[in-house]
């Protein structure tokens, strides 16, 4: 099996933390992460892809792990993020590569390929679809839509609150989160959806006696001394700059994604829950997607959850690119 190494690379003005695995020769494949996750997310695909031949590589992404996490909030917009990819392409003198990404990391690749086609030469998106470009400011569209219910987002905003919210137990942030978000929790057990306003984003989850099989122990052990380490203000800064994002991605209001593109959910995942007529409008933003991949009984955690389906599912989309 092909060997997970770990470097630094410089990049759009951070130093960024990169797992990488293959030969370095073999074509480029970037693995961005979600929340709250790191390039630990990815241990599967770099494995399964380097063995395939490919030059696989997980950064760490700007707030995360190893990485640079900026003071200033407003450093997290996605053309800081889209810059962080570029430069790390520049780093790894690689003219092209096919971006993949995760939670979060989905509109990281997904702008990636809108704004770079030059670089990327395929992109793959996991969970999260790409979406028309919003009427209006994101926070003041999702305060009408969620009304007098809790919304995670919403409740990020606020900077300090969310960090010790989530910092108070690490290891229950955590084992919440992935049980919560993923395939394996009871219906009867999921509080999203039925909590008011003044809840708190660890009222939603549930702590459960038995990790789903996909999840070990020595898993939850990696996230949580990621997170105690940094703390969660990196990652919540996404968050926090949709609005601004919002306002400088004007320019690319009814642009397409034309890279070829691969598209993998969980029928059981929140996200596609929340906007179920986004994987059927795909296609229009996407007008070159080979393909969509609808996984039975996985949830939000895609590529940790359905490891081996999700390999395969890879490894085909590239194989038609090579």
């Amino acid at each position: 099996m092909t060997e997970i190494e770990h470097r630094f690379v410089e990049t759009n003005g951070i130093r960024m933390h990169v797992a990488e695995a293959g030969p370095a020769d073999g074509p480029l494949v970037v693995l961005c992460h979600g929340f709250p996750e790191s390039w630990y997310s990815w241990r599967h695909q770099l494995t399964a892809l380097g063995d395939a031949g490919y030059h696989v590589v997980a950064p760490d992404q700007r707030g995360y792990g190893q990485t640079t996490a900026p003071e200033e909030i407003e450093a997290y917009t996605q053309l800081h993020l889209v810059g962080d990819i570029i430069g790390l392409l520049d780093a790894l003198d690689a003219p092209t590569a096919v971006i993949a990404g995760h939670d979060w990391g989905a509109p990281v690749a997904w702008n990636t390929a809108l704004w770079r086609p030059d670089r990327i030469r395929g992109v793959i998106g996991l969970s999260v679809p790409l979406t028309a470009r919003a009427p209006g400011r994101p926070t003041v569209l999702l305060d009408l839509l969620a009304g007098e219910n809790f919304m995670y987002i919403l409740y990020f905003q606020e900077p300090g609150v969310a960090e010790e919210n989530l910092g108070k137990d690490v290891r229950f942030t955590i084992r919440g989160f992935m049980y919560v978000g993923s395939g394996d929790i009871d219906p009867s057990e999921n509080q999203w959806g039925r909590l008011g306003r003044d809840a708190t984003i660890t009222d939603a989850f549930v702590d459960p006696a038995t990790l789903p099989a996909w999840l070990t122990e020595a898993d939850v052990d990696f996230y949580v001394g990621e997170f105690e380490r940094v703390g969660f203000r990196g990652g919540l800064n996404w968050y926090r700059n949709i609005d601004r994002t919002w306002e400088l991605t004007a320019a690319w209001a009814r642009a397409v994604v034309t890279p070829p593109a691969l598209f993998i959910a969980g029928d059981r995942d929140g996200v596609i829950a929340m906007n179920p007529g986004a994987v059927e409008a795909l296609p229009t933003l996407v007008p070159n997607l080979r393909r969509t991949v609808m996984l039975e009984g996985c949830g939000h955690w895609t590529q940790q959850e359905r490891p081996d389906e999700t390999n395969a599912a890879m490894l085909e989309f590239l194989a038609g690119l090579d």
